[in-house]
């Protein structure tokens, strides 16, 4: 129930702009009144008789009916081969939805749509061509204490527009509420009557170019996926070699510089940080910042126009599908981190831009006083997704992206939100229809679908949960991990699930080891050069007296917090990354990278960079310079030409830990460093030292033809305490002889000398590292001591 002066203001009448009450309006023609007298309309006649004027000729309208589907504006030849645009809107509670147009000059022609099918409102106007500039005013109730929040005063983006021209601003006439009236707990039901289209970006009319065959795609297996995180920007905007006029844009990824970093590194996929067109946050304007990560959606098919660099009039559209093209034909797939759990309209107090004008109450979840958003994403409101428009809204964005944009997946963040159904306090549920939707989808099936498998409301953490097609971020793996390198484990139960691919989570409903995605850093948090150098945050760049982000970082400075000349400190701190980028490389699961970890990239110990669209939030590529961070690289590369070269590095099944033969010989043992098995008293002790055995003999996978998939076998061992350790290598059947492959103690693994032990002998391994070798067994030839997967050892 509203409160007594909520109420006054609502019945007073409405407010100019200045907060003066101006009276209710007078009733006008409408729907249920009479119409103006017009052509053809009786009139007076002799004696009173209504006679009837002379009807003229009519005039062509400007707007013709056109067709309701597709949504959006679609470039087309209309009736008698006509050219011009369909323009097509849903807007279910609308009372009349005006298209507005605008020219070069930025002046406004309003048509209004009179055709409505299926509360779709559409029209065909001649003439409009790619490139034109337009909007929509949309017409209706504004009552925010059941939700409506109509507002034809504003300007709104077409939920569909496929290219975005104009920068969001956020000055007060873009919110559709007076933003700066002085009692604030009810500034959210005073209408603001101020003309938006100035302030705000136009969509734009694209053609239609070409479509994608399945033929251009690298089509990478999950197994065989390594996935690297990158910004578009961030990536390119300090590469030395990428052209000034292009770093930072869909071009700049596209250069061959940029490629061939990401081909000499051997990584699979890009996982772009979101490139739909999003706005900044008004707190951020008013701080001189702006959203450099862009998770603040507000146009779902439209490229970010921010990152194109030739041109923001439908040329960031060719622009992005040629930066696809380019990374197809490196073998590279297109990930594409996706934001459809919320919208930059945020909530009661946020601007009017799209969705909430078009009808409020039908695309966001409202609580049951519907003045109020509900809020499962911490970002002030949370999309309806059960709702047939909003589901098709994205399901039609998600197609789009793949079938025209030539993308190959998704990351889906802060999935959770998307699959709680109608009563959204119940919790998420797997059976939602958005889950059902994309199962069933002959397009959506077939690509790549990546969980963040929680969100911020009650009962949102879902890591495991999510059905089979979804591969999901593993939060669990990124935790254990940490805390071992930082001797924080009490026990190493934990740490053998995750590096053998979290059977714990995954292993129910066929899904497979790859639904894993394992990670030690993201984009959100320290980056691996910062977790080892930092134990508390350093936000205060971010200018929320560094209350923002986490203060859960599982991160160890190696004594010293921050940057440090002290030469003893520096190298233990590569070897923690060396040590927590080859454990990432060797577990069973999915890999994910995050751009520039391997090249030492720091943000100053920042863990919430979003608003840091500057050198905390850029690569700086001179880093590579540096020996000790350019061997990083050098070893980042090595393990996934190692990964990428051996199948039991990369299990499509999950470990069975059973003997596989007479000999007793195991897919997956675990041992001590006393080279006996581990017994299940060994799993609850404490220790800081795991010996894990990967036997290629018989592995559970067939090659294309049928035939038995065999390799070779592999001891990793792991030893994160701080002293050295003397470690017993299994002997027979386990191995005959081992050879190192990867010694983290060592900063440069091809200077080292060849090493070569037996099974049954005693070695040494130095404090905080990683050793990798290769079991020999009798007849097996070794490789040449050049032979790329085989470095020097110790």
């Amino acid at each position: 129930m509203s409160s007594a002066s909520e109420q006054e203001t609502r019945h007073q009448g409405e407010l100019d702009a200045d907060g003066t009450v101006r009276p209710p309006r007078p009733p006008t023609a409408g729907r249920g009144e009479a119409p103006p007298a017009g052509p053809g309309a009786p009139v007076a006649g002799v004696n009173g008789r209504p006679r009837h004027a002379p009807t003229p000729e009519p005039e062509p309208s400007p707007v013709w009916p056109g067709a309701p589907e597709p949504l959006g504006a679609r470039f087309k030849d209309g009736a008698d081969g006509a050219v011009g645009t369909n323009f097509a809107l849903w807007a279910g509670g609308a009372e009349a939805v005006d298209l507005c147009l605008f020219d070069e000059d930025g002046r406004e022609t309003r048509h209004p749509l009179t055709e409505l099918t299926h509360e779709v409102w559409h029209g065909f106007v001649p003439g409009v061509l790619p490139g034109h500039r337009y909007g929509y005013r949309v017409h209706g109730r504004w009552d925010p204490w059941t939700g409506a929040r109509w507002n034809p005063a504003k300007l709104l983006l077409d939920p569909y527009a496929r290219a975005v021209d104009g920068d969001f601003r956020l000055p007060a006439e873009v919110y559709g509420h007076v933003r700066d009236w002085p009692q604030q707990h009810v500034a959210d039901t005073v209408r603001d009557e101020r003309d938006s289209a100035p302030h705000v970006p136009k969509g734009v009319v694209v053609a239609d170019d070409d479509d994608w065959s399945d033929d251009r795609r690298p089509k990478t297996p999950w197994p065989d996926s390594v996935i690297y995180e990158l910004h578009v920007k961030g990536f390119t905007m300090r590469h030395p070699d990428v052209p000034e006029r292009l770093r930072g844009t869909y071009a700049g990824l596209a250069h061959p510089a940029a490629v061939g970093h990401l081909t000499r590194l051997g990584v699979t996929a890009v996982e772009l940080l979101p490139v739909h067109q999003f706005a900044h946050e008004d707190h951020l304007l008013r701080r001189g910042l702006t959203n450099h990560w862009g998770y603040n959606s507000i146009g779902y098919f439209a490229p970010h126009a921010g990152y194109a660099a030739s041109g923001t009039r439908g040329q960031q559209v060719g622009e992005f599908k040629r930066m696809v093209r380019a990374l197809h034909a490196a073998g590279i797939e297109v990930i594409l981190d996706v934001v459809y759990n919320h919208t930059a309209e945020s909530n009661e107090l946020g601007p009017t831009l799209s969705l909430r004008g078009i009808d409020n109450r039908r695309y966001y979840r409202l609580q049951s006083d519907s003045r109020r958003y509900a809020d499962y994403t911490g970002c002030g409101n949370t999309l309806h997704v059960v709702q047939p428009n909003v589901l098709r809204l994205i399901t039609d964005s998600l197609r789009y992206w793949v079938t025209e944009m030539g993308v190959d997946g998704f990351r889906f963040d802060l999935a959770a939100a998307l699959v709680r159904t109608m009563r959204a306090v119940d919790g998420p549920d797997m059976l939602s229809p958005f889950l059902a939707v994309i199962a069933q989808d002959p397009v959506l099936r077939r690509v790549k679908l990546i969980a963040e498998p929680w969100d911020v409301g009650s009962g949102g953490y879902q890591a495991g949960a999510f059905p089979p097609l979804w591969t999901e971020w593993n939060d669990r793996y990124r935790d254990a991990v940490r805390d071992f390198w930082r001797g924080a484990l009490p026990d190493v139960r934990d740490l053998g699930y995750r590096l053998s691919g979290s059977s714990d989570l995954y292993a129910w409903g066929g899904r497979r080891p790859y639904a894993s995605v394992n990670f030690v850093t993201a984009h959100d948090g320290f980056t691996l050069r910062d977790l080892v150098s930092y134990e508390r945050k350093h936000n205060e760049a971010n200018g929320e007296g560094n209350r923002d982000g986490t203060n859960d970082n599982r991160s160890w400075n190696c004594g010293v917090e921050g940057e440090t000349a002290d030469a003893r400190v520096t190298a233990l701190r590569r070897r923690q990354a060396r040590n927590l980028l080859t454990t990432l490389l060797l577990s069973t699961g999915v890999p994910m990278l995050v751009a520039g970890d391997e090249m030492g990239r720091t943000q100053g110990g920042n863990n919430n960079a979003y608003c840091q669209d500057n050198e905390t939030g850029w690569i700086d590529w001179s880093l590579l310079d540096d020996p000790g961070w350019r061997n990083l690289a050098g070893l980042c590369s090595r393990l996934l030409a190692l990964r990428r070269a051996h199948p039991v590095l990369r299990s499509r099944s999950f470990f069975s830990g059973r003997p596989q033969g007479a000999d007793g010989l195991r897919d997956l043992a675990w041992f001590t460093p006393g080279g006996t098995e581990m017994t299940e008293a060994d799993w609850y002790a404490p220790t800081a030292t795991l010996g894990m055995y990967l036997s290629g003999r018989d592995i559970p996978q067939r090659g294309r033809r049928g035939a038995p998939v065999t390799d070779e076998s592999f001891l990793a061992v792991l030893h994160a305490g701080p002293r050295a350790l003397r470690f017993i290598l299994p002997g027979p059947p386990w191995a005959e002889s081992y050879e190192l492959l990867v010694n983290t103690a060592l900063e440069d693994q091809h200077t080292a000398p060849g090493l070569r032990r037996e099974g049954g002998s005693r070695i040494s391994v130095r404090a905080r590292s990683v050793l990798l070798w290769r079991v020999v067994r009798g007849g097996d030839e070794l490789p040449s001591p050049d032979a790329d997967l085989c470095p020097k050892g110790e």
